[in-house]
């Protein structure tokens, strides 16, 4: 890790853990006096939550929760609403000062519907960094929700660990994917420190990475390889190890980008 600017995602079950969520929150506080830094979510359970009370069905393809019209709506609500403003309120109770954004604003991304056939689910891709640099220049916290718009001013739902590499992307950042997992453990329950990309293949070949687990290495691998640089898996419970973030300290499981193969060698 380095002092350039520091893009932190989290899910959306950091919210119904408050506690966490401030010990985190002061932790980024604490970092924000280092570097740059911006705070990406989802809100996956609480769209769950609130679609469940509508009455409506959701479901998920490879991944990605598929918004039909008459849903989307709700998303965004559930998203760039609900959970972004309790974020933003729990950060204000630690005395971080938030500005509460979604991946519209400021054209900080830009997106395009990703198929048809999924909705309103989008693709992100580098943006402009004027509106999040000056944020952080004046000592805000960017929270930055997944909900976005394509440019003919359609509301799109995109994944947040897509959202936040092309965020990352943007500001030419270091990313951290935080979730309720210390990172990636090998067979005998240690954490794995660093893993290149043949590494990934065997954990996945003989049964350690399995699961959700698959999903987060994968998510980090197409990350790393998109920015160019080591992603971290890592828990957001981790907050000493964060506020200690440098090339040789750092919490959880760094990610390898993918090497593309040479497939005309001379």
């Amino acid at each position: 890790m380095s002092t350039s600017a520091l893009v932190v995602k989290v899910g959306g079950a950091l919210i119904d853990a408050p506690t966490s969520a401030k010990a985190l929150l002061q932790a980024l506080n604490t970092l924000q006096q280092q570097r740059p830094v911006v705070l990406v979510h989802g809100g996956g359970a609480g769209v769950e939550r609130l679609l469940s009370q509508l009455g409506l069905s959701s479901h998920k393809h490879q991944g990605l929760r598929v918004t039909p019209d008459d849903q989307i709506d709700y998303v965004v609500g559930a998203l760039a609403g609900t959970a972004n403003k309790q974020l933003c309120a729990l950060a204000i109770s630690v005395g971080v000062t938030p500005v509460g954004l979604s991946l519209a604003d400021g054209g900080l991304v830009n997106c395009r519907v990703l198929d048809p056939a999924l909705g309103h689910v989008g693709k992100a891709s580098p943006g402009n960094p004027d509106l999040l640099q000056r944020c952080c220049a004046d000592g805000f916290l960017p929270v930055v929700s997944s909900i976005g718009a394509d440019p003919e001013g359609n509301l799109l739902n995109v994944n947040a660990d897509q959202a936040a590499t092309a965020i990352a992307a943007t500001l030419a950042a270091d990313l951290l994917l935080l979730s309720d997992v210390p990172g990636v453990l090998d067979g005998n329950k240690q954490l794995i420190k660093h893993l290149e990309q043949q590494d990934v293949e065997t954990l996945i070949n003989d049964n350690i990475i399995t699961d959700g687990m698959i999903v987060k290495v994968r998510a980090a691998q197409q990350a790393a390889t998109a920015l160019g640089r080591p992603v971290c898996i890592a828990s957001w419970q981790q907050t000493d190890a964060l506020l200690a973030l440098s090339e040789d300290h750092f919490p959880g499981t760094l990610i390898a980008p993918v090497v593309a193969r040479n497939t005309h060698e001379t």
